[in-house]
């Protein structure tokens, strides 16, 4: 039987229906509450349960610990009332309010390998549709055996002639699908947008930019949203990657640079002596915090694999100061990556 759950802080209130998560409940009725991954697995959705019961569903204990769950917390990607709710969460703001859903096609235009095991897909879509998106934001494309594989948008919305998109061959399906039999001109479907990881434009506090690997793409939008903006928000972006060739798009980083449009902080941790890397080494959440020991006034955005991201929201805000709700993350979670 539906169940009726209320956000204390707003009011707002929605219905659940039966077998439906709450989550996804309050996405259908337009009311937008953080999250990300929406399997269990990032812990951005997690909230408090203040009256009722949920089944808590599937998830991953680094996104939820058991000492948490006994305090009264739940992700609600995952938990399914079993009775009327009230609950504490994070609501998004106006910003995605209005961004729609879409189930689309979209027709493959572009592969092109920015580094050996980092492929752009571009998509186009059919002449009669358009998506909108925040930069940041996310598709699922939709695989033949009911699957669904996330990819950031690595494009800002004011350039939607073509999807672009970033993808790490992790040896799995998709990965397969993608670097080994997709061509040009093949046919895709996709839902999306989804997400919560984008620029909180009321705010005029400077801007901290944090990605690891092809975290790049979604940092890549919200950057290239900013300067179209014409934002005088103060922004520096830091980019983590093992070796030399891993920073594959480089080049248009250090343009920025040189633009004087930001600052931009490359950093790598496991560089052979061939790439004769003279730049900043270690963890790139690091690197940070020796360059920002006091970030009590700043924005972090931050995106790539979870311990990165787990790490910088521990280390910023327990040494750093950083005010937990200034700290926004989309984390690259394992079943993201398990394609």
């Amino acid at each position: 039987m539906p169940h009726r759950v209320t956000i204390k802080s707003s009011e707002h209130s929605f219905t659940v229906n039966e077998g439906e998560t709450v989550l996804a409940a309050a996405l259908r009725e337009g009311i937008v509450i953080a999250y990300g991954c929406r399997h269990g697995s990032c812990g951005t959705c997690k909230g408090r349960l203040l009256d009722g019961r949920v089944d808590f569903g599937t998830y991953q204990e680094h996104a939820m610990t058991e000492a948490e769950r006994q305090s009264g917390m739940a992700l609600f990607c995952q938990a399914k009332p079993q009775t009327d709710l009230l609950i504490e969460c994070r609501e998004i703001g106006a910003a995605v309010k209005g961004i729609q859903i879409k189930l689309l096609p979209g027709r493959v235009m572009k592969l092109e390998r920015l580094a050996p095991d980092v492929m752009l897909l571009e998509l186009r879509l059919p002449a009669s549709e358009k998506l909108p998106f925040l930069a940041g934001q996310y598709i699922d494309f939709l695989l033949r055996d009911g699957a669904r594989r996330s990819l950031s948008m690595a494009n800002p919305p004011h350039d939607d002639a073509r999807l672009q998109l970033h993808l790490r061959n992790y040896g799995g399906p998709f990965s397969r699908l993608v670097f080994d039999k997709m061509k040009e001109k093949d046919i895709v479907r996709f839902e999306g947008p989804f997400g919560t990881f984008f620029l909180r434009e009321e705010s005029s506090k400077p801007v901290i930019l944090v990605a690891s690997g092809t975290g790049f793409a979604p940092v890549k939008a919200i950057v290239e949203h900013a300067l179209h903006q014409g934002t005088h928000r103060p922004m520096t972006l830091y980019w983590g990657c093992r070796v030399r060739a891993d920073l594959y798009l480089n080049d248009l980083a250090e343009g920025w640079q040189r633009e004087g449009r930001l600052r931009y902080v490359p950093v790598l941790s496991d560089a052979p002596a061939a790439d004769n890397w003279k730049g900043r080494t270690g963890l790139v959440h690091r690197a940070v915090m020796a360059d920002f020991p006091d970030l009590s006034g700043y924005q972090v955005y931050a995106c790539g694999a979870p311990p990165m991201v787990d790490a910088a929201l521990r280390d910023f805000t327990e040494q750093c100061r950083l005010p937990r709700e200034e700290f926004f993350s989309d984390s690259f979670t394992p079943a993201a990556l398990t394609d």
